[in-house]
Formats: structure tokens, sequence, C-alpha cells
């Protein structure tokens, strides 16, 4: 076996493992037996953690020495660094405060993570000039492990608000926890419709101009939207239903908002069906499994994962981000909209400190901003690099 199916082995182990704790974290919600068995569980759930936790290290660094560089040079290898470094962050917030309730709710937000780097390109491709720099190992990791911490506050703050809005009546609270629920349902269909067609190798090219230009556009999904006046090369497959609008535009744009367009469809489809199932709000259906959470005690993680992470986001994602922009473009700021982003990230959570420590917000409008900062950083994340042009733009 060579290193880099060795590599993706191991990924898959850590892929399942955690799901195997996360079911162990689910058990101990309503464990009715005896307080020594109910403490083995949560041993037992916080282990096959850790054992998870160490084959992804073992897959970062066999895929390391397979490539001969760091695996954080495309959105595979970072989304699924992303991925352990979330892990890692709540195994340690978890020894410090010992709520089971974060790894029910951490575990499966970090396999969503892992599925949706699966999505991309697995290849191993040499590093282009820009990133040949030992500050790629620097300035990307401290970046992952920074919005990794502050991911906790989000999971933080999304169990408070469960446990503390009242369901028992429709407000504008009640459905912005939908929202949110939405979106997680929306991420789970955009997994399973890339991995089923994925499966199926699906492919249909069209034919189009762009910039005067004729080119090609292959599709991995059915074309719900295509490129403006294209033509559908591939015989046997479903033509374009509507037009990319006009507005809309990059050579990539018709694809980005068909997978955008089936990955909401799919969201809202599963949404729907748990409705049913659940025949109340996905939130209010979730709320009773929550009382055993202190709520002080939950506001207090998020303040903590905020105040470890930030610092940390700022090293990676305004210091050393500066100084390698220096070396690889001769510049320190450029607004570049990674970097601009990355400055929207920053002043976030710097306005989140303030609001907290001098204005007293605790508790729900802490855990709201929580939220919200969770919102920016995956914005930043798949938006600014898929979608949005610039020097930082993922291939």
């Amino acid at each position: 076996m060579d290193l880099l199916s060795l590599s993706s082995g191991l990924l898959y182990s850590a892929f399942v493992i955690y799901l195997i704790a996360t079911v162990l974290f689910a058990a101990t919600i309503r464990d009715k037996r005896k307080e020594k068995e109910f403490r083995f569980i949560n041993k037992l759930a916080i282990g096959v953690t850790i054992l998870g936790f160490v084959a992804q290290i073992g897959y970062f660094f066999t895929r390391w020495v397979a490539s001969k560089h760091a695996p954080v040079s495309n959105m595979f290898e970072f989304v699924t660094f992303f991925g352990m470094m979330l892990v890692l962050a709540f195994i340690i917030l978890y020894f410090i405060y010992r709520i089971d309730l974060l790894g029910l709710f951490a575990l499966p937000i970090a396999l969503l993570v892992i599925a949706y780097a699966s999505m991309y390109p697995r290849e191993i491709s040499p590093l282009v000039p820009s990133l040949k720099s030992h500050w790629l190992y620097i300035h990307v990791t401290t970046v992952a492990l920074g919005e990794a911490i502050l991911a906790v506050s989000f999971i933080a703050g999304m169990i408070y608000l469960i446990r503390q809005i009242d369901q028992t009546k429709s407000t504008a609270r009640t459905k912005w926890l939908e929202i949110i629920m939405y979106s997680i349902f929306a991420t789970i269909g955009f997994v399973m419709i890339t991995t089923t067609f994925s499966a199926m190798d699906y492919h249909a090219s069209f034919s189009y101009v762009v910039d005067e230009n004729e080119t090609t556009l292959d599709y991995e999904l059915p074309a719900l939207f295509g490129p403006g006046n294209g033509e559908l090369l591939t015989e046997n497959r479903m033509d374009a239903l509507l037009q990319t609008p006009e507005w809309m535009h990059g050579a990539e744009a018709p694809r980005k908002l068909n997978t955008l367009v089936w990955s909401l469809l799919i969201g809202l489809v599963l949404y729907l069906l748990a409705r049913i199932i659940l025949r109340k709000r996905v939130a209010a259906a979730i709320q009773p499994l929550l009382r055993k959470a202190n709520p002080e005690l939950l506001d207090e993680v998020g303040y903590r994962a905020i105040t470890i992470g930030f610092p940390v986001f700022t090293l990676g994602g305004l210091i050393f981000a500066s100084i390698w922009a220096q070396e690889a473009w001769n510049r320190y700021w450029g607004w570049d909209p990674k970097e601009v982003w990355a400055l929207i990230t920053w002043f976030f959570y710097a306005i989140f400190l303030h609001l907290r420590l001098s204005r007293g917000w605790h508790g729900e409008r802490s855990a709201w901003l929580a939220v919200v900062g969770f919102a920016i950083i995956m914005f930043n994340l798949i938006v600014v690099n898929l979608v949005l042009a610039g020097l930082h733009s993922y291939a």
C-alpha cells in the first residue's frame, strides 16, 4: 500500500470513529443506569474521539510525506485540516469543562466538514511558486486552528439558544433558529447530492461563449441552471432548465449556481421531511434533550473559546498573513477579497469581546453573536475561496 492510499484510509477511519463517538455521546443524554456505568460511557466517548483524532493525525502526516509539503494547499487539504483542528479544540475544552453535549454537537459538525472536504479533488499537485514557503505551514495552520476554536463558541452558542429560547410559540428567535437548522440540512444536502452523482460518474458538458471566447464547462450534477446561450454537448444528459442570470460573471458561475441551488433544494426536502416526522420545529424537538445542560457554563465555554481563538486567529490571519504577503507579493496589504474578509472576521470578534467586557453582553445576545461569527467564517471559507476571484482563490 502506498502512502497516499494509507493516508486516505486513515482519514476514512477517522470519519467512522468520529461517527461512533457521536453515538456514544448521544448515549450519555438519557442514560438511566448507575452513575459508575454512566461515567464509563463518558470516558469511552471521549476515548474514541481521541482515537479518531489520532487516526486523522496519521492521515495528515502520511499525506505530508507523500506530497513533500504540508497538506494545506488546496480546498480538500485545508478543510480536512480545519475539521481536525475543530476536533482538537473540542477535546481541549472538553477536558476543561466536561460538557458531554459539546461532543454531541461538535463531532457531527466535524463530520460534515470532512464530508464537505471529500467533495473536492484529492490529487496531490505541485505547489505554485508563491506557496513554496515555510509560511504555508505557519500562516495556514494557525488560521485553521484559530477558526476551529472560534467554531466551538458557535457550538456552545447553538446549544445555549436551543435550550433557552421559548419554543411554545413562534417568534423571530425561533424562526432564526430554524433558518440555522435548515442551513445544516442544506450542507447535508450538498454532501448527499454530490456524493450520489459522483458515484454515478455523472458528467455533462456545455459549450458557450464567455468574454468573446468559446469555452466548455463540465457539470457533475444535472443542470438546473446552464450557461447563457449554452449548448449541451453530452448525449443522454439533461439539458439546462434555466439560464444563469447575466449579472453572474465568471466562467465557473453557472456551475457554482447550479450546485448551490441543488444543495438548497435537497436541504429543503430533508428539512421538510424532518418537520413532518417530528411534527414540530427541529429546534423544539431537540430542546428536551438539552435540559441537563448548564446555560451559565455554556455561556462561559463560548466566551472562553473566543478569548483563546481570537488571538490565535489574529496571529495567523493578520500578522503571519501580512508577513507572507510581503514575502510573496512585495506588499503587506492589498485589499484582496480574502484579506478583506479576514479583517471583517477580526473586527467582528473584536466587537464581540468589547460588547462582552464593556457592555455586559452575556447569555443569549452573546450566543447569537457567536452564531453570526461562525457564519462569517463559513462565508470566508466557502464563498470567498470559491466564488470571489482573488490571489487566494482555490482552483
